[in-house]
């Protein structure tokens, strides 16, 4: 038997397995209500639309759909979405200034392979998103993390890394955020500390790259304006969009809007990975967008995510015993649960899987993984009575380990 082992290259070796993507399948058995994964909810995919605009663009631009692509995007979806951007966003986009990726996955494999060498430093927010943990692990960054409360990252915690950095003689590549709803807390930054950040990143001479996969799934509140915005064209900022939570995730279509010189880089970069993205799924799309149909799906998402958001708020406060602690998002498709400093989700994921219920550890959400005592839930999946019956069960758990 042939051993790969000296023949697998560096990257692969820092490769790490997504803890998501192996919980699920943990979590598959049918009696397991399950808060783990960031699934929309399937009964609310928008089936019969879907299958109006195949029809529709296979009857009207069948060779084009079936065909090979621009690796910039197809122009109708592009042409689409920044209409669509200076409408719900009031974001001036130019056609140049976007690339269409398989996702915003991609769009962040993407980032680590253009700015990351081995031990070039990174900052990211304390939790952060584990999926772009795993796409700058192995790119072999030097991840370092700021710190975050209940309106996410802290700007003099922010600075204090940047400074840290410069004095260890280093420049910091980017700073990664996802500012609206955050995953894995669920918390969006207000937009005065919006603009304490990016006055910061520019005194520091690096990026901010915006990840906002949730940032149209809004509950209540008034939404702060995106980095992208507040940069008002300087080039500063990179700002990651995905269809996955606002359409289907079954696409795989996402986009990035940054200033030409950037975007001219990733095109290149993603002719080496894929050549273009499906050509039949961004003709759908445009059309879809263009019909006044995302608008509408949009908001039925919204409404039936809010009932949910609000059915685990009230759950945890009717289960949960004292000492533990929760964010209350506004918008989104997770929220945060904190526990005695003692406790450990990890070791504690067995009592919860006994008890028919599961979540993510919070462990995975630090670029250290030395925090051990966060979950996070997910609330989009579930329908309202298991997320009742499923925070039940977890409280259970929970009080089985509490001293």
């Amino acid at each position: 038997m042939l051993n790969y082992s000296n023949l697998f290259s560096e990257v692969t070796k820092r490769t790490k397995a997504s803890v998501i993507r192996e919980l699920l399948k943990l979590t598959a058995k049918p009696e397991i209500i399950s808060f783990a994964g960031g699934l929309p909810d399937p009964k609310e995919f928008p089936v019969e639309d879907v299958k109006k605009m195949f029809d529709i663009i296979l009857n009207k631009y069948s060779s084009a759909a079936l065909q090979y692509g621009a690796t910039e995007g197809c122009a109708s979806l592009k042409t689409a979405l920044c209409k669509w951007l200076k409408d719900v966003e009031d974001i001036d986009v130019a056609d140049n200034q976007m690339l269409i990726t398989s996702a915003s996955q991609q769009a962040l494999d993407m980032v680590a392979r253009i700015f990351i060498n081995p031990g070039d430093r990174i900052i990211v927010a304390t939790p952060t998103y584990l999926g772009a943990l795993q796409s700058f692990q192995t790119a072999g960054a030097d991840i370092k993390g700021a710190d975050s409360d209940d309106d996410g990252v802290i700007p003099e915690s922010l600075e204090k890394c940047l400074e840290q950095t410069k004095e260890e003689g280093k420049q910091c590549k980017f700073v990664y955020l996802v500012p609206d709803f955050q995953n894995p807390t669920g918390v969006t930054i207000p937009q005065e500390r919006r603009l304490k950040i990016l006055e910061t990143a520019k005194k520091y001479n690096t990026v901010i790259v915006e990840d906002s996969p949730y940032r149209q799934v809004r509950f209540e509140g008034e939404a702060p304006k995106t980095f992208y915005n507040l940069d008002k064209g300087q080039g500063n900022v990179i700002t990651l969009f995905t269809f996955s939570k606002i359409f289907v995730p079954g696409f795989r279509l996402g986009y990035i809007i940054a200033n030409e010189e950037v975007i001219r880089k990733f095109v290149v970069l993603k002719q080496a990975m894929d050549l273009c993205s499906p050509s039949i799924l961004q003709l759908a799309t445009a059309e879809y967008i263009n019909g006044g149909y995302l608008e509408k799906h949009i908001k039925r998402v919204v409404e039936v995510y809010r009932k949910k958001r609000t059915a685990m708020l009230a759950a945890l406060e009717k289960y949960m015993p004292e000492g533990v602690k929760w964010t209350r998002p506004e918008g989104g498709l997770f929220l945060w649960v904190t526990l005695p400093k003692y406790l450990d989700t990890e070791k504690m994921f067995p009592s919860a899987i006994e008890n028919n219920v599961a979540y993510v550890v919070g462990s995975a959400f630090y670029y250290d993984g030395k925090t051990k005592n966060d979950m996070r839930l997910n609330f989009s999946y579930a329908t309202p009575e298991e997320i009742d019956e499923g925070i039940k069960r977890l409280a259970l758990a929970v009080k089985k380990n509490l001293k």
